[in-house]
This record gives structure tokens, C-alpha cells and sequence, in this order.
């Protein structure tokens, strides 16, 4: 057998060749999931979230706390749903980076120990790579530019060269940030997500409030828009100006007409014909339905996911990770720390073409 097959096989049974079997770890903010893959397949995913109360976020410390409290029986649960064995498992793929360092830190931990006591490999994930990877995997998109928006990214991206390539980004909080943060405003609930609880509440708006729109060439700034809404909120509801769903409803439209702005342009440079939403936000319907309607009158296709891998989860580090373990990836111990700031363009992307 060829020396590079060879690297991408392992051997499963006496004589036969198998694709590998990656288990992911991911717990970069406030989701805390194990997931296993195994070529292209998804054969384990659960996931847990830390909830804080109404008005509130989520510190490091209590959510690295609240990761560390379920993570072992989260990696059980993954290998009986998997019907697997630590014996079965090829590498252990863990997210390095971007994110919160205390949860990071308890995370890579727990997979550095898991991949020493069963001797296995150990592979290092950019978090935004495991978006994209699981997005491409489960919509089929072949070359989309990305749409990446969450609770801490904001970017819009294509692949060129080895290399995802950042074209457009916010540049000072993430569109998820701040909804999660006007929630807090208006004393949402964070169960399920203060993002998806925003999104019931903007369906039944009806009156648009002007709101501050910031789109700088091919970046967008957040900070401005929250500033403004939180300073007017609370005036504009004590005078009956509007009401708590209009106030959802007109922020939503706000912020997801700049990131289909810029999202448009980026793909127009690229000459793209596919789009491709992931991160938390991407779960949002108004979005899909905006960028579905840019897409349209582009003649070009739109590619989303709904909650299962949209939103921070385990699987999406063992696809990324798979991808990096065929390639002959491997992260030594010397180098298996977390990096908070870990751009997405930083990553030698030598699985594709």
C-alpha cells in the first residue's frame, strides 16, 4: 500500500483497512460537548450548556466549573451512543483555540490525559475550522464562501490556497455577543439561549426602530448599535414608543442586513456561488431567510445547518480533526496548550486542494 494511504488507513481488522475513528472535545464558552466521527459520519454528539440566570453572562471560572462537573460523563455517554470502545478510537481531537481560557484550559486537560492513558494521538482544533468542516460536511457545500458568527466570531471567509482566508470581520464584538448582551437589557431568559429566545421575541414585532448601522468596506462594528439600544431602551419602553419585541425585531434586522452586506460582497469578489452559515448565530431563521434572499437574486445557493451543529458541539472538533488526522496532522504534548486568540487564518489547511 501506498506510504500516504497508508497514513490516512488504520487497521481495523486482520487484513482490512479502515478509516479512522476520531472523538472530539469541544468547551470554548459556554457549551460543553464530545462527539465521535468516523469518515463522514456522525456517530455520537451530546452536548451540554451552562445556564445563568435572566440579566446575567456567563463568568470563566463558573463555566469552566460547570464543564469539569459533566465532561467525563459526557465522554461516556458519546461512547455508548457511538457503541464504541476507548480501544476503537484512533485520536482524540480537542478545541486549542479561539475562546475562554479557564473552560479551554479544562477541556484540553481532560482530552491531554484522555489521549495519554489510552495512547492515542493527539490533535489541536482551531474552533472556527470545526464550524466550517462540520458545515461542509453535513449541507455538501463544495468551495461556499462562510458566513462564521457566534457569541465571540464575526467573520466572513473563503478558502484559497491552503488557507481559510478572512475577508471581512467585526471589529471590535461579535454579532452574537451583542444580542446575548441587549438580552441581559431586557432580563431574557438564557434557556435554551438568550439568541434564540431574541428570535421568538422578533417575530412579533412590528414597528422597525432606527437603529446606528455600521459596515466599514468589508468589516462591521456591533459596539455602536448596543451602546445605542441599551442607552434608549428602557426610555422607549416607559413612554410606549415600543414594545420589548420590537425592540428584538429591529436590532435582528439591523445586524443581519450588515452581515448579508458583506457577506454579498465577499462573494461577489470570489465569484462565488455558494454561501455556507455556521456558528451559533447561523441557527437564527431570519438570517437563513435574508442571506436565502441575497443568495436568490444572485443565482447562487444557500447552505445552513439547524441546532445540532450550528451550535458548539463535539462533533464538529472530531470532523475538523479527522480532516487533520488523515493529513498526518498530530499536535505534540509539548505544543497541546490553549490559544484564546487563534485566528482562523492561521491554519495550514492541507486537506484540500
Amino acid at each position: 500500500m501506498d506510504r500516504n494511504i497508508r497514513s490516512r488507513c488504520r487497521l481495523s481488522v486482520p487484513g482490512g483497512w479502515a478509516m479512522p475513528v476520531v472523538l472530539g472535545f469541544e468547551g470554548s464558552a459556554n457549551k460543553i460537548g464530545v462527539g465521535v466521527v468516523r469518515d463522514g459520519t456522525v456517530l455520537a454528539n451530546p452536548r451540554r450548556t451552562y445556564v445563568t440566570p435572566p440579566g446575567t453572562g456567563f463568568l470563566p471560572g463558573d463555566t469552566a466549573r460547570h464543564h469539569r462537573g459533566v465532561i467525563l460523563d459526557l465522554l461516556q455517554e458519546a461512547l455508548t451512543e457511538a457503541g464504541l470502545t476507548s480501544q476503537d478510537i484512533d485520536c482524540i481531537a480537542y478545541t486549542k483555540g479561539p475562546g475562554m481560557g479557564a473552560p479551554l484550559v479544562s477541556v484540553a486537560v481532560v482530552a491531554r490525559t484522555v489521549a495519554q492513558l489510552w495512547n492515542k494521538p493527539l490533535l489541536g482544533v482551531n474552533h472556527c475550522i470545526g464550524h466550517i468542516e462540520m458545515g461542509r460536511l453535513i449541507t455538501g457545500a463544495t468551495s461556499p464562501t462562510v458566513l462564521y458568527v457566534s457569541g465571540g466570531n464575526t467573520q466572513v471567509i473563503a478558502y484559497s490556497e491552503h488557507r481559510y482566508r478572512i475577508f471581512g470581520e467585526t471589529i471590535d464584538i461579535a454579532v452574537g455577543n451583542c444580542l446575548d448582551r441587549f438580552a441581559r437589557v431586557l432580563k431574557i431568559s438564557n434557556d435554551p439561549s438568550p439568541g434564540y429566545n431574541i428570535e421568538q421575541m422578533a417575530k412579533r414585532g412590528k414597528k422597525l426602530v432606527e437603529l446606528p448601522y455600521t459596515v466599514k468596506g468589508m468589516d462591521v462594528s456591533f459596539s455602536g448599535i448596543l451602546s445605542f439600544i441599551e442607552d434608549v431602551a428602557q426610555r422607549m419602553l416607559a413612554t410606549d414608543e415600543c414594545t420589548p419585541e420590537d425592540l428584538c425585531f429591529s436590532l435582528q434586522e439591523t445586524v443581519f442586513a450588515m452581515l448579508v452586506e458583506i457577506t454579498e460582497r465577499a462573494m461577489a469578489h470570489c465569484g462565488s456561488q455558494e454561501a455556507l452559515i455556521v456558528g451559533g448565530v447561523g441557527c437564527n431563521l431570519r438570517l437563513q431567510e435574508m442571506m436565502e434572499t441575497m443568495c436568490q437574486e444572485r443565482g447562487a445557493r444557500l447552505f445552513a445547518t439547524d441546532e445540532r451543529f450550528c451550535i458548539d458541539n463535539g462533533a464538529m472538533i472530531a470532523q475538523a480533526g479527522w480532516e487533520m488526522f488523515r493529513a498526518g496532522h498530530r499536535t505534540p504534548l509539548s505544543d497541546s496548550g490553549i490559544t484564546q486568540r487563534y485566528r482562523t487564518d492561521e491554519v495550514e489547511v492541507t486537506w484540500r486542494d
